[in-house]
């Protein structure tokens, strides 16, 4: 299996003015970088999620496990955003399926 992916975890939290350095902060920050194999699932997969078709779906398989708060991942630095859907730690690797956000 080929890691051959660059996947991006980005944290986004509501941007508010800090005193302590006079200036806002917050909103959206790059977390995490990991290299993955990443492949789309199945229609199965996409309906049993969303419903539909409509939605793509990714399965993206890690090497490390992913040990911190994230709220969107993007792939090879793309603008498509993708939201958490399901984490899997099989014995080897691991796995998180993940949706695309609409209107992002």
């Amino acid at each position: 299996m080929r890691f051959n992916d660059n996947i991006q975890f980005y944290s986004e939290s509501e941007s508010h003015y800090d005193p302590k350095i006079g200036d806002y902060v917050g909103s959206v920050t790059l977390v995490d970088e990991e290299i993955a194999n990443v492949t789309e699932s199945g229609t199965d997969t996409s309906v049993q999620n969303f419903g539909d078709i409509a939605t793509k779906t990714l399965v993206i398989r890690l090497i490390n496990s992913i040990e911190y708060k994230w709220s969107y991942l993007t792939v090879n630095g793309l603008e498509v955003k993708y939201k958490p859907i399901t984490t899997r730690q099989p014995l080897k690797n691991n796995t998180l399926i993940v949706g695309e956000m609409n209107g992002n």
